[in-house]
């Protein structure tokens, strides 16, 4: 095998092109750090280096120890055994030991918790070169958001007990959020959170499709407030793996099977409240979703990385008609989609993970700024960047989900009938894709989630803060047809806005508005990819050439006044007839 960080320049290509200085000098508040721990770095230019380096341990790791069990780890699954516990994959258990002793599973905890103090950026990379190896083991790996949460509101205590044996590998964590009846609608849940005579908490209920949710810490959405239906009742209480929390199955899936997905039963499980009361689903669980998206972001993107990756190879060996089939026009506009689109996903998965690095940034310098004349415009910028992302966090999710399935599906597309057959991982990229476009939130409402922003035209804001800070002179007339299609954007959505059906007509033709927010945003993500390194000028050529004329197409759609798959919905699906 190979390191799966040298062995794709892209990676360290986009983080250069989306420029990690300011998040670097952020997140080390100038560098005050480095008088207390070693580790921490001196400049940015030091901090950079830290970052680069850390991620070609992960792609050490990921390429020669992960990559070699996938097949094995997808075969053989995890086991369920008849206590209630649950026994990890062989190729699972030796990648969370590998990815623990190495640092990667702190890799944004601060140092004095026992981690890398390393931007959402660097993580999303890590996720990314993960998820090539093998995407089921990003699903544990993944879940810093644990450790990030605990970190960002629990009690002293509980942070120093807790944080520093998820950073090390000792504990793993899980997000437990979903129950039978309580899918993306998390308002219903139904699990009971109650307190003891001396304030101690207990846990009662039960939990579905929980992702790792084995693991040693669990952070539990709770009704703490009998009585309620609704958001306002829940919190989040901390529980640890023990007797009183039984998995009581282990689903069988499609794909990822490494990630053991579970149904948990808790029967008066101790518990301990994270943050306050009545603020689980509003705060906390929002934060935890809202990271968990940037990862599903960087799961789709390793993906599409390993299936085009798969593709490409096989289409340069193969030979028909005497020739290799990547000489067919054919293979040849399929496999450069693919290419294109994987650093797409990219490319908007890594830029808005800068995005949530400057917010958190910019967050903390200005609360050591505030009464002064400067803390006014730090805010400013940081209420900037919290609007991006509530925009740009979905759409990157939504985009790389549906990019992995598009890419996984050419890759077997070009394997032919091999690539069907399991003698080639194609069809486990396939299998592990689809699960990207349903769990932390479907593509559906991945849409619901973005077109807050594109309504408000966020998008031209967006493409303003791309390009700062780069000469782009050389683009002028790319930067124009970008430009254009923004505009045609501006134009859907005024139209969409006015339409007489109001909500139904604007939820109708909402995922064309998003696509056309999309297409213009990576447009300029290129650009300025392409004024960094010049040979990215292809890509941005075909994203403008072969994606645009699409993106107007669709705006046409929502221009239309089309209504008729909702107004005759029972006409053009009817219910099937009843057998006699």
């Amino acid at each position: 095998m190979s390191n799966f960080y040298t062995d794709n320049p892209d990676i360290a290509k986009t983080i250069d092109a989306v420029d990690l200085t300011e998040v670097a000098t952020l997140l080390e508040e100038n560098f005050k750090y480095a008088k207390e721990f070693e580790c921490a770095p001196i400049s940015a230019e030091d901090a950079i280096d830290n970052y680069k380096r850390a991620l070609q341990v992960c792609g050490d790791i990921s390429g020669n120890r992960i990559a070699p069990t996938a097949e094995e780890t997808d075969k053989v699954g995890n086991i369920l055994n008849e206590d209630g516990s649950v026994t990890y994959t062989p190729g699972i258990k030796l990648a969370i030991d590998l990815l623990g002793r190495s640092g990667l599973s702190g890799c944004t905890i601060p140092y004095r918790l026992g981690g890398l103090n390393m931007p959402c950026t660097i993580l999303t990379a890590c996720n990314d070169i993960v998820s090539r190896a093998d995407a089921a083991l990003m699903n544990i790996f993944g879940l810093q958001g644990i450790a990030e949460t605990i970190n960002a509101f629990a009690s002293e205590e509980i942070k120093s007990e807790y944080v520093p044996k998820l950073c090390n590998g000792t504990y793993t964590g899980a997000m437990v959020l979903t129950e039978p009846d309580a899918g993306s609608d998390l308002q219903s849940v139904k699990t009971m959170a109650w307190q003891d005579e001396n304030g101690n908490w207990f846990v009662n209920g039960v939990k579905r499709f929980i992702t790792n949710g084995c693991g040693d810490v669990l952070l539990v959405l709770a009704r703490t407030e009998p009585g309620t239906t609704n958001g306002a009742g829940l919190s989040c209480l901390l529980v640890e793996k023990g007797p009183k929390v039984k998995v009581r199955r282990l689903e069988h899936k499609l794909g990822i099977n490494g990630s053991p997905t579970c149904e948990l039963v808790f029967q008066d499980a101790p518990a301990r409240l994270i943050g306050q009361r009545k603020r689980g689903l509003i705060t906390y669980v929002m934060a935890l979703m809202n990271g968990a998206r940037v990862g599903i972001s960087a799961q789709g993107t390793g993906i599409g990385e390993a299936a085009y990756r798969a593709a490409r190879d096989y289409a340069a060996a193969r030979k028909q008609f005497g020739v290799t089939i990547d000489t067919f026009p054919a293979l040849r506009e399929l496999l450069s989609d693919m290419s294109v689109d994987v650093q797409a996903a990219r490319l908007l998965a890594y830029y808005g993970s800068k995005s949530v690095d400057m917010e958190n940034g910019l967050a903390k310098k200005f609360e050591s700024l505030k009464g002064t004349p400067e803390a006014m415009d730090v805010r400013k910028r940081m209420k900037a960047y919290a609007g991006f992302n509530k925009m740009l966090t979905p759409m990157a999710k939504y985009y790389a989900s549906e990019m992995s399935m598009r890419v996984s599906n050419g890759a077997v597309a070009v394997l032919g009938g091999s690539g069907y057959m399991k003698d080639y991982p194609v069809e486990r990229y396939l299998r592990d894709a689809r699960i990207t476009s349903i769990y932390e939130g479907t593509s559906q409402l991945q849409v619901v989630a973005a077109i807050a922003g594109v309504t408000a035209c966020l998008y031209n804001e967006v493409v303003a803060d791309i390009y700062s800070g780069i000469d782009t002179s050389a683009f002028e007339s790319e930067k124009a047809e970008i430009a254009r299609l923004a505009a045609e954007v501006d134009s859907a959505v005024a139209y969409v806005k006015a339409h007489p059906e109001g909500k139904a007509y604007h939820d109708l033709h909402a995922r064309q508005l998003v696509d056309g927010a999309i297409a213009v945003v990576i447009g300029a993500l290129f650009v300025r990819f392409a004024a960094k390194f010049d040979e990215k000028r292809p890509s941005l050529a075909y994203w403008l050439s072969t994606k645009f004329p699409t993106a107007y197409s669709e705006l046409a759609k929502a221009k239309s006044g089309y209504m008729a798959s909702v107004t005759d919905f029972e006409k053009i699906a009817p219910m099937p007839a009843e057998a006699d």
